[in-house]
Parts: structure tokens; sequence; C-alpha cells
């Protein structure tokens, strides 16, 4: 073991253990998986390279580890309890599975997490099982909990989203995919016979929600901003006037970060005759936590989610712009429509109306801490910052030729998909068809999208060489004024 002499991107060199014998986590050079286009093709991604260097190509296939190494788990040897060997291995696996992490983290940018947090304080409370099973305003029998800590953060949310403590219900989610499956089977609980409709950018949680419900399900066609075609939406509401409407409505969209128009939404419901026959769903994924925080941007207002309106539930991720080591969600919905869902649960001594049983009773209290430590001038400030910096990378993006998209009250990033999948996987991007995303959350900063913006630059330069490729043309995507493809310069 070495000597405590130095530090290592913030690991201590006593920590390294130095085992010739295993080195589980080294890295390997993968097969890249091929690129699915929205019609089903495959796409060799090194069509264009010499045989020489071609990667075979790996599919993704349901059932398989898509990895192709495994920490494999191996029962304890007959002397590890005096040698150590064993404990010395998982400490030299950990140690090195840590300094992975922290370069993942310096080079992520295309998923909406926010990974600057310290929950350092809250390491005293990791050694116990808090478990929040059951409805939060009700208490079971199981006195390791959190609720105390839950309500408070649902009562914060409630105040955000304008509904009175007494006529809301909601818990503590596991994610924001869990939220939509909420909030879609309460509309589905109140109108058993609607129909839901969604965007086509919608969240794939969104469609999965109408499978697992056996619901009818219609797509609504898109502006190319992403947001929701109220045109559209209108045909195909005046084509199902006898059922309900179940809407999900998106604050936010997760490709293009795309806000619909709730307002305009409510409207054409109103319009084609369902004054008192629809439900809906707000998925706030990422920017239901930011709009609150955005009055104004540019030359636009920012568009209110509020239960003043005739809306039935609304869901955020708590890992996303909060930040939280673990995925969690917060979920709001109207009591009234709750008791349809709730039964008592004897075994509980409580009664249920979540969609999981046990819940993670450290989330509510990592988001309580969090609300506590920045409030609402804190989250305003980090809000401001990234709708900044947003504009800073569209703006250098373009002024580098590289065809770039953002909406006014978004932090989502649209721009052309670099070509080189290998430079993709570095920097974690998000991609789509032609285009890729970044999404700049608050710790994503200045510099780290000066270093990514320079290894691009200097990237296109091999890419697209005079006389060889040419960037591809994402006018589709983004639109003609967007696109900087040699066509549309």
């Amino acid at each position: 073991m070495v000597g405590p002499t130095s530090v290592d991107n913030g690991i201590q060199k006593d920590e390294i253990l130095i085992i010739k014998e295993l080195d589980p986590t080294a890295v390997i050079n993968e097969p890249l998986p091929p690129v699915v286009t929205e019609n089903g093709h495959v796409v060799d991604v090194d069509d264009d390279q010499p045989e020489s260097k071609k990667q075979s190509p790996r599919e993704i296939v349901l059932g398989r580890n898509l990895h192709t190494s495994c920490l494999e788990v191996t029962e304890p040897g007959v002397n590890d309890e005096l040698t150590g060997d064993k404990d010395a291995d998982m400490a030299s696996i950990l140690s090195r599975y840590r300094k992975n992490l922290l370069d993942r983290t310096k080079h992520h940018l295309g998923y909406p997490y926010n990974l600057d947090f310290d929950y350092g304080a809250l390491s005293q409370l990791q050694h116990f099982s808090i478990n929040n099973l059951g409805d939060p305003f009700i208490e079971s029998n199981y006195g390791v909990h959190s609720r105390q800590f839950e309500v408070g953060v649902l009562d914060w949310f409630a105040r955000l989203w304008e509904i009175e403590k007494d006529e809301y219900w909601g818990y503590i989610t596991n994610c924001g995919t869990e939220g939509n499956l909420h909030g879609i089977l309460v509309g589905r609980e109140v109108y058993p016979d609607g129909i839901l409709y969604a965007s086509s950018e919608s969240h794939y949680s969104v469609f999965k929600a109408a499978r697992m419900y056996r619901m009818d399900c219609v797509k609504i066609n898109c502006l190319i901003s992403g947001e929701i075609d109220c045109n559209d939406f209108k045909t195909k509401l005046l084509a199902n006037k006898d059922k309900p409407a179940i809407i999900n409505v998106n604050i936010g969209t997760t490709v293009k970060g795309a806000v619909d128009d709730l307002d305009l939404v409510i409207k054409t419901l109103e319009d084609c005759g369902f004054h008192d026959r629809f439900y809906i769903h707000c998925d706030g994924a990422l920017f239901g936590l930011m709009m609150p925080f955005v009055k104004r941007f540019g030359s636009l207002e920012a568009p209110k989610v509020s239960f003043k309106k005739p809306i039935g539930s609304v869901s955020v991720s708590g890992h996303k712009f909060v930040g939280c080591p673990m995925p969690c969600g917060v979920q709001l919905t109207r009591l009234k429509h709750i008791n349809v869902l709730s039964s008592n649960v004897e075994y509980l001594a409580s009664r249920d109306a979540t969609i999981m049983g046990s819940r993670n009773g450290h989330a509510p209290i990592f988001l309580w801490y969090t609300l506590n430590r920045k409030g609402y001038k804190g989250f305003q400030k980090e809000v401001q910052k990234c709708l900044r910096n947003a504009h800073y990378l569209k703006d250098r993006l373009r002024d580098a030729g590289i065809g770039a998209m953002l909406n006014e009250l978004s932090s989502t990033v649209v721009f052309e998909r670099p070509k080189d999948e290998e430079f993709v996987r570095r920097w974690q991007l998000a991609c789509q068809g032609n285009i890729a995303h970044i999404v700049v959350m608050p710790n994503v900063t200045i510099d780290k999208l000066d270093d990514f913006l320079t290894e691009l630059i200097e990237m296109r330069s091999t890419w697209y060489q005079v006389g060889g490729d040419e960037p591809p043309c994402i006018e589709a995507d983004v639109g003609r004024e967007n696109c900087a493809c040699v066509k549309h310069k």
C-alpha cells in the first residue's frame, strides 16, 4: 500500500491498494452500439473507416447486459477474515470506481442532472433504514420514517404551484417516471373511458403508462420548437368528442426543452366542448421547477403552472434541478381525486395510494435539506445562471458555424450531432437522429462549456475537411434559421 504522500483527483494515495492480479475497472475498448434512425434502420457508425479500423457492431438486445465487463460477486475465502485480502480487493475496486465517477462527472453534459451538491451533513443518517411506506400523511406501524420531512417538502411545492394544504395530496416518488405513471393513473381513474393525448415529443414514460393501463392513446404533432401543435390537437379532439380527454402537458420536453402552452391547451379543450370532461397532467420533470422562477426572459413571459388553473396533477424530478445522489421526484394532485386510488392496508396500519409500496425515506431529507439551504431566491439565481450559460453556448456554437437551437425559456441547447460516437460517449451527449443536446444545469460552468467547445471545434476540423464529408442538415429538426449546413448557411 502506498503512503499518504499526495492527492490524485481528490483521492488520497493511501486509499489506492495496488493489486496486480485484479483490475476489473480497466478501460476496455468496447465496440460501439449502432446508430438507430427514427425509422428503425441501423446505420454503421464507422462505415467510412478502413476495414482494419472498423469495429464490430454491438446490438442492443433486451435481457442482455450491454457492457462487456462485470464486477463479479465472489464468495469470501476461508482465511479472508485473517488476511484481509477480500476487504483489500473491494477497497481497491471502490477506489478506482470513485476515480472513474470523478472523470465521468467532469465530462457530463447531455443529461439533466445537477451534480453540484454536498450532503455531507446527512451522512450521519446513512446507517438507518428509513422507509416511508404508505401514505405520507398517515403514519404506519413502521417507526423509522421521514414523513415529517416529506410533508414539509410537499407543502413547499404546494405553495409553489398555488394549492392550499387541505386541497392537495402528493408524495415523494422514486423518479419522474413514477410521477407521470401516477398522474396519468389518477386521470384514468377519474375518467375510466378517457383517451390519453400526448405530443410526439413527450417523455417515453407517458406512452409506457398508456401501455401499462391499456389506455387509448392519441399522439399529437409538434411545432418545430418541440411544443405541442394545438391545431392538430383540436382536430384530434373533435374526432373523439364522445370520450373525455386526459392530456399530458410538457413543461420542458425531453429533447428540445420545449414548454407546451398550458393556457392554449385549456382554451383548445374548452373551444372543442370539453368544459368539464378533461384531466390535465403536467410533466415538469426538469423545467417544472425552473419555470416558477422565470418571470420574463427576453421578449417572452414564462408560462405559469398553477392549480388555480384546471389542472389535475403536476410532477417533477427531484434529482434533476435540485440535485440529489439518488433518483427521486415529487407528485402533487388534488385531494378530491385521490380517494379513487386509496385503500386501507391493515399490515401497515395505514392507507396507500402510491405506485410503489416501500419508498426511499432518505430522499425527502435530501430534498428538505436543499430547499431549506437555497430557498426561492437561491433557486431563482441558479435558474438565471443556467439560462445565461445556455445562451452563451448557443451563441458560441453558431459563431463556430455549427447549427444550434435554443428555446427562449429553456436551458437545453440542440445542435448537430457530432460525427464521432466516441466523442458523444466521452461527453455523454443525448442524441436523436441528426441532433444532439446539452442540458445546461447549475453545475455546468462557462469553463466546462469552453472545454467542450474547444474540443468539438478541433474535432470537426478533422471530421469535415475540404472535399470530404459535410455536416448534417438539421433543418427538419430545428428549422431553416437554426441550420448551418452548406445548403442553409
